[in-house]
């Protein structure tokens, strides 16, 4: 006998209470079995109430995700019958953002995405979100349509169809009453910039476009700019807008009251001295007394004063600053602490680490539960899981467990950090080149960096294998085996093909290091080569030899990022010392040297300084081997010549001491695309003697892209003193390396 019991959640009294021996669900996928059956309540029960059922039906829709619900009895069998909502399992966008990153920043101000329930009052309102989205881009009058695709019963595709509208082109913006401050400095700061009269698409030149988003928060940024140049009563009104709809064009106006210039007159710290003397903390300050009033710097300095405490446990210190203005034109500045409770680390919570394995994270966490917290450990937690190339983005937040007591909340995006490379480019000495990689710096989430790789030029063939832990055993010992092949080409005069030599090489090297410290690495390394040497012209064996070389190193590396360092100092040493058994008998040292600035606080823009100094030098204890010596020219030393431009005239004088400097100042070209662009300037020396034998310089511009394949350099460099035996390059393309 079949019962009908619920048809649309109405209910049709059988029997005041009516037997079942079972209960089953169809049609459900989106809560499990245990989750039903406990809303249900019926457990350890043999009867029901159709009462009983209508109120389960009930729970059941408020759920969210059922269109329809009912009931069956079936011989004393309780059937629950489903019918789900559908689910959008597709999204396109057609007629506006294509890229994926911005699609996803997209969908979330939308709030929709794949995965999400499918009702139309949800599309709509992701429609109208979509619109608003476009208005405050400034194209305005746009229309959105989207079409609703069926799947199957329980999935929908969605796609977006816009028709962006005209964007509002900014003609002219005045600012009556500026004085001290001029439309340059505005345009520093502001978003909506006034149109340029040409080449609009070129870089560094402003389009004009309205930005309505950013136009409410643009006369702010303008008082900001004032209180930085000391400023205090500075009033702006907000931007007045006229726009002609017939042009799509408009003006913006703002008024604005400069007042007098304060300068800091007294600076007065409070703290408690049991915490820390304050008397300690004045010379740390940016702001200085009879400095002109900088409210960017009062910022820093009020963040500095913040972490000298919480360097101390107080890890949810306070600090307020007031400024006292007084009747000549100078402010006393005043710092409040309220330190509040030392604070341990109950626990440490890693998320977002899809791949790789936590304790891979953890190792890189200087704080673990029961520490004291440390504000100078939190930094550089976050520091050190940048340099490790595993994350692209990396948080980490406090979370209050009690008065005495803090979570840490580590939370990481996964870095593509592995990839399967078959490609190839140009090189002004290379000529054409073809790579291809399979690479892994975190191989199955372990944290070893795993590679094979194939370079092949027109002057060179590498094959390499090459196996580094940065972490035995999540300890602080190293370990790294690399076995190679390679074949190179080399002018020995770079004018005269026939004195072209081939170099096959082909060894091992392995080697161990220990952390000393969590800026400093200490280690050494063994490596054996086999070399023949081959002359071009007469194809005959011109030299055999091996190296045996032991070479013990030190790295220091304290930088903030393993893709783009805005500060910090990366540095390292080594001395190979050749001859345990072999032919070739020498000592080579070696020195690099880099530090990065960021000048943000001083251009306004994300512009980074670098510098690196690389030297060199060779001490010949019975046999230095042909192809040991230095050559000057090329991407990694002088820009401007090409490589191996300047060499020995002859095997007998080989250049043994070689030194280069490089100084870059870089900007942010498409950030979005991880694009940059900069200017750079190379003076590199070289010689058999002294350092000063030879001598040359090089600069010019660089654009750089952080692919998924490595980075991708385009240089245009200029030899700026180059001799007539010199051979200078005007374009270098380069797929790899760093800085």
């Amino acid at each position: 006998m079949k019962k009908f019991i619920l048809l649309l959640s109405s209910a049709v009294s059988l029997f005041s209470a009516s037997q079942f021996k079972q209960i089953e669900f169809k049609g459900l996928t989106q809560i499990s079995t245990d989750v039903a059956m406990e809303t249900l309540s019926l457990e350890n029960k043999n009867s029901y109430e159709i009462e009983e059922i209508n109120s389960a039906i009930k729970r059941f829709y408020k759920f969210g995700y059922f269109k329809n619900i009912w009931v069956n009895d079936e011989n004393g069998k309780l059937i629950f019958n489903f019918k789900e909502k559908p689910f959008v399992v597709k999204i396109d966008m057609r007629g506006y953002k294509t890229r994926e990153d911005e699609l996803k920043l997209l969908y979330t101000q939308m709030n929709i995405k794949k995965g999400s329930m499918y009702t139309p009052k949800r599309v709509e309102t992701a429609k109208k979100l979509l619109e608003l989205v476009l208005e405050r881009e400034g194209y305005i009058n746009s229309v959105v349509e989207v079409d609703v695709e069926k799947i199957s019963d329980t999935n929908v595709a969605l796609t977006f169809n816009v028709n962006k509208g005209e964007e509002i082109l900014i003609e002219s913006i005045s600012y009556k009453g500026a004085a001290a401050l001029n439309k340059a400095d505005f345009d520093h700061v502001t978003a909506n910039k006034q149109e340029d009269c040409c080449f609009t698409w070129f870089f560094g030149q402003n389009d004009g476009k309205m930005d309505f988003e950013q136009l409410r928060f643009d006369s702010s940024r303008i008082k900001d700019l004032y209180y930085q140049k000391g400023y205090l009563d500075a009033s702006v009104t907000a931007a007045f807008s006229k726009i002609d709809f017939n042009t799509n064009r408009s003006t913006i106006e703002y008024t604005i009251v400069e007042g007098e210039q304060y300068k800091v007159n007294d600076i007065v710290i409070y703290l408690d001295e049991t915490i820390l003397d304050p008397n300690s903390l004045y010379e740390k300050l940016k702001m200085k007394k009879g400095d002109t009033f900088d409210i960017n710097k009062v910022r820093k300095d009020n963040q500095l004063l913040k972490v000298q405490v919480a360097n101390l446990g107080y890890a949810f210190a306070q600090v307020s600053f007031d400024v006292k203005k007084n009747e000549d034109k100078t402010i006393d500045l005043v710092y409040n602490f309220i330190p509040g409770d030392k604070v341990y680390i109950d626990d440490v919570i890693i998320s977002g680490n899809l791949r790789t394995i936590d304790r891979v994270v953890r190792r890189s966490v200087y704080m673990a539960p029961g520490d004291l917290y440390n504000e100078k450990d939190y930094l550089d937690s976050i520091n050190a899981l940048r340099r490790t190339g595993y994350f692209s983005n990396v948080n980490i937040k406090k979370e209050r467990v009690s008065s005495h007591k803090v979570n840490l909340l580590v939370s990481v995006e996964e870095a593509p950090t592995g990839n399967l490379v078959f490609g190839g480019g140009y090189g002004s000495y290379d000529g054409f080149m073809l790579n291809a990689s399979v690479k892994d710096k975190n191989i199955f989430g372990s944290g070893i960096d795993l590679s094979f790789s194939f370079d092949h030029s027109s002057r060179k063939t590498n094959y390499n294998i090459a196996v580094y832990n940065p972490s035995l055993n999540d300890g602080d010992y190293s370990g790294r085996f690399n076995i190679y092949k390679k074949e190179s080409e080399i002018d020995t005069n770079i004018n005269l093909d026939e004195d072209e030599k081939t170099t096959f090489e082909k060894g091992f090297s392995l080697g161990m290091g220990k952390s000393i410290s969590r800026y400093t690495r200490v280690g050494a390394s063994y490596n054996y080569d086999n070399v023949d040497i081959v002359y071009t012209e007469n194809k005959e064996l011109d030299n055999h030899y091996t190296i045996s070389a032991f070479t013990p190193y030190i790295n220091f590396n304290n930088t903030d990022d393993y893709y783009l360092p805005r500060k910090g100092i990366s540095a390292s040493t080594s001395l190979k010392y050749a001859g345990l058994g072999a032919d070739a008998k020498y000592i080579l040292s070696s020195t690099s040297f880099k530090t990065f600035h960021s000048l943000e606080d001083f251009t306004g823009v994300d512009a980074i300084f670098r510098y690196k100094l690389r030297l060199k030098y060779l001490k010949d204890n019975g046999n230095i081997p042909d192809g040991t010596t230095f050559y000057l020219g090329g991407i990694s030393s002088v820009r401007g010549f090409q490589s191996y431009s300047l060499q020995p005239e002859d095997d007998e004088h080989p250049f043994k001491r070689f030194a280069t400097n490089s100084i870059e100042i870089g900007f942010p070209l498409i950030k979005s695309a991880k694009m940059r662009w900069g200017l750079f300037y190379d003076y590199g020396m070289i010689g058999e003697e002294s350092f000063t034998e030879e001598k040359r310089a090089g600069a010019g511009a660089y654009i750089a892209w952080q692919s998924p394949m490595g980075l991708v350099q385009f240089i245009f460099p200029k030899a700026l003193n180059p001799e007539d035996s010199d051979t200078t390059s005007s374009f270098e393309f380069n797929l790899g390396g760093s800085f």
